[in-house]
């Protein structure tokens, strides 16, 4: 019985549905990464990596400048530099992407590591340096459970379901995503007809760099206003399942993205529902939710969705 009224009351609560897009929003944005990078050919499971150099560097030059939106643009340029890497080593030299791709995951974890000491003072977490403020929907504001759910959200999450779509129209809808699609299917057919193979996968994995150090800098300063160590938290990973589950489709990631968000906001309000009254000692098996949610829905959709025929293959002219 107590579950039951826990389950009302977290489906009637507007700030679950908040919760639910603050946590879908940096899979959004790193699915879409994911897309980009695989619509070519190249894994890419650097985004967990390329995330957390996001929300570091994001924290680091809002602090320097007092100015979150310049915090963004800078993740922004480590996000790319940090992709181009591993377009370096995957494509032009046409290594192992899987390993690559880990070693930036372990670049990115040590560096964030060791700077956090040398430039906040003390290591684990940073201090509060600012975040971007949420916009108020007007109109939205003369309904209370409207304004509490949807009424006042950071103008990241807008970006990030306006990068849907444009991805979408990208992908699908133009020249360069023709060419997109074609080279992650046979690039030796797209080069034959005059495709530059290389070039068109180094636009995807690069991509994938700027919409993974956005999601980076959403956890950071677009929603808490600082950083802690190994913040990013799994969540890159999360990201390539919610890719496979939207079939490599950015609209399909999306919802993928959306279902992963709502299981963390359940686990979260679950476990500090007053009605359960969780001990503190078992709170913690509430974090493994959103995790336990991908290894199944990933195992109920193997075999039901298909990746770019030629994804993960290097290719030599």
């Amino acid at each position: 019985m107590r579950l039951f009224l826990a389950l009302i009351d977290i489906f009637t609560n507007p700030a679950f549905y908040k919760l639910t897009l603050t946590a879908a929003t940096p899979l959004i944005f790193a699915s879409l990464g994911g897309v980009f990078s695989e619509t070519t050919g190249v894994v890419n499971i650097a985004l967990e990596g390329i995330m957390l150099m996001g929300a570091f560097v994001s924290v680091v030059f809002t602090w320097l400048t007092g100015n979150a939106w310049i915090g963004v643009f800078f993740a922004v340029l480590v996000g790319l530099g940090m992709a181009w890497l591993h377009a370096w080593a995957s494509i032009t030299w046409r290594g192992n992407q899987i390993v690559s791709g880990t070693a930036l995951i372990l670049l990115a974890q040590g560096v964030t590591g060791f700077l956090m000491e040398p430039i906040f003072g003390r290591p684990g977490q940073t201090d509060i340096v600012g975040k971007i403020a949420e916009v108020k929907i007007p109109f939205l504001m003369k309904n209370r459970f409207l304004a509490q759910s949807i009424g006042e959200l950071s103008p990241m999450i807008y970006v990030a379901f306006a990068s849907v779509f444009v991805a979408w129209f990208v992908i699908y809808k133009t020249k360069l995503g023709l060419r997109m699609r074609a080279v992650g299917e046979n690039p030796e057919a797209a080069d034959t007809l005059g495709v530059n193979v290389y070039a068109v996968r180094y636009f995807g994995v690069l991509m994938s760099g700027v919409m993974a150090s956005l999601g980076g800098a959403f956890l950071s300063v677009g929603e808490v206003g600082n950083f802690r160590e190994l913040m990013s938290g799994g969540r890159g990973f999360i990201a390539l399942a919610a890719m496979i589950l939207g079939n490599w489709n950015p609209v399909g990631a999306m919802w993928a993205s959306l279902l992963f968000g709502f299981s963390e906001a359940f686990a979260n309000q679950l476990q500090s529902s007053p009605l359960l009254r969780v001990a503190s000692t078992t709170k913690p098996l509430f974090n493994m939710f959103p995790f336990i949610v991908t290894l199944i829905v990933i195992a109920g959709f193997i075999g039901k969705t298909r990746p770019p025929a030629a994804d993960g293959v290097p290719y030599e002219k």
